[in-house]
């Protein structure tokens, strides 16, 4: 078989395994995996691992805020830096503002996603679910693939109602897809917000009081709660607190479908880096906002452990100028600053630092950064797997290459990074997407526009039965069918 491309000499590493073997690539494809394959074209990948492209299933790309202040990524520069940093696709959100339409806001999205080097598709944000929602622009964004909605517990222009949680959550189970929430409980956060800027305290050390842990437990414990009464599939998206990392685990052992997520700035960062004279405390905030150094290492367990099916950046970059950060001036207090923080490129290879550090095995690191984004968001098996007939989405690592975290390696539209300075070990020195080199030798080899739009299937639930509370059961209900 004549082959396009042969990576040879590498230990394949795979979310169930490792093995030595050489991949051959043809027209995007993989189409062997055997000993001594050759190709006209060929990479050495002697002393490395070749693994699948990361997937970052998290991220805020040419998108504005409920605010009206758009990000500093398009979908140019965010797919260069995703793909710096390992990727191979990634999912963004489509965000749909209370005075859009579904159907409007995926046009929109579709036309900026045009300009991605990456593969790419969309979790919309729905912020407005009224009966042309329901009943036809929602099932129809289904049929084209877009098969995980997000749904905000907090920020006013942005939450639902609880019934209307229910209605998304009922809607999602029975088209397949996967509701995602941002969970944490908006009017502890108001109350806690309006006693502190009242009283003075407004620097931006003071974002992470106002986000108390208990917020996000509370809204964790009612997500939780809500999905299991229509038994429903949820992804918890940045959790950040022991206690809500507790309650995930606890519904999983349960059989619950929910699943969870967590990020960088929960493992490498503390509510010590919002402390920061003036307002340089900004850069570092983000909601939920960072805890302490006893949570990181409770997160990190669960991250071993399994409690977090996917690890993401929410990559939100705002710069700390005055399109971003410090829009509203220098006195601007922490409920004036734009929320977020830049991460694309980072992301992996602060994960990496757990396998460099024994706290996560290489097939973990793989499941983490691919593997499980691409089944529980319905990509499987086309990403996310090294394996014949999938596309030949490939990172190439070396383990043993430390690097020093600075903001020209970033490649994205922000002017700060906020793990700058760090020194990690493990690196993506190569990345294929459909078996074409998008990043070698440091540099960017992907045209402008290249990334095509995936058409995502059904999620996968892991095999997890589901929960049935008694009232919603026909055999303990009095024979009622309870649907949407």
């Amino acid at each position: 078989m004549k082959l396009d491309l042969a990576i040879r000499n590498g230990t394949i590493i795979t979310a169930a395994g490792r093995f030595k073997a050489d991949v051959g690539i043809r027209d995007g494809r993989i189409v062997m995996l055997a000993e001594e394959l050759s190709a006209d074209d060929e990479i050495d990948a002697a002393g490395h691992l070749v693994m699948p492209g990361g997937i970052e299933a998290h991220c805020h790309i040419a998108q504005e805020s409920a605010t009206g202040l758009m990000t500093a990524d398009d979908y140019r520069s965010g797919s260069i830096s995703a793909a710096f940093g390992g990727n191979s696709s990634f999912i963004p959100f489509a965000a749909q503002h209370r005075h859009m339409s579904i159907a409007e806001t995926l046009d929109l999205y579709h036309e900026r996603g045009r300009a991605s080097v990456l593969d790419y598709s969309f979790h919309l944000i729905v912020t407005n679910p009224d009966e042309q929602a329901v009943n036809h622009d929602l099932p129809e964004a289904f049929r084209q693939g877009i098969t995980s909605l997000k749904v905000f517990m907090t920020y006013e222009r942005m939450m639902i109602t609880d019934s209307t949680f229910l209605d998304v959550l009922a809607l999602a189970k029975a088209a397949g897809g996967l509701t995602m929430v941002h969970a944490e409980n908006n009017a502890m956060i108001d109350w806690m917000s309006r006693k502190l800027v009242q009283s003075g305290h407004t620097a931006p050390r003071y974002h992470a009081i106002s986000h108390p842990a208990v917020a996000e437990v509370e809204a964790i414990n009612r997500a939780i709660s809500l999905s299991k009464l229509v038994d429903a599939p949820l992804m918890i998206v940045h959790v950040s607190t022991r206690e809500g990392a507790e309650l995930v685990a606890r519904a999983q052992a349960e059989g619950a479908r929910v699943f969870a997520e967590t990020c960088p700035q929960y493992l490498f960062l503390t509510r010590d880096d919002l402390n920061r004279p003036g307002l340089e405390g900004a850069k570092f905030m983000c909601s939920p906002p960072p805890r302490d150094q006893e949570t990181q290492e409770i997160l990190w367990r669960h991250l071993a452990l399994g409690t977090f099916t996917v690890f993401s950046s929410d990559h939100a970059p705002y710069r700390y100028d005055d399109s971003g950060k410090l829009s509203n001036g220098p006195d601007a207090t922490f409920k004036q600053i734009a929320n977020g923080m830049p991460g694309l490129a980072t992301r992996l290879p602060l994960l990496f630092s757990g396998v460099a550090a024994g706290r996560l095995t290489l097939e973990q690191f793989v499941a983490l950064s691919s593997t499980n984004a691409a089944r529980v968001f319905g990509m499987y098996p086309r990403k996310g797997e090294i394996a014949v007939g999938t596309d030949a989405d490939i990172a190439i690592w070396d383990p043993h290459e430390t690097r020093e975290v600075r903001l020209a390696d970033q490649h994205d539209g922000m002017d700060y990074t906020p793990y700058e300075g760090m020194r990690l070990t493990g690196w993506p020195v190569t990345v294929l997407s459909r078996g074409e080199r998008i990043v070698e030798g440091g540099r960017c080899m992907a045209e402008e526009g290249r990334g095509r739009f995936v058409k995502r299937g059904p999620s996968d639930y892991f095999g997890r039965p589901g929960f049935t509370v008694p009232e919603m059961d026909p055999a303990r209900n009095f024979g009622v069918e309870i649907g949407r």
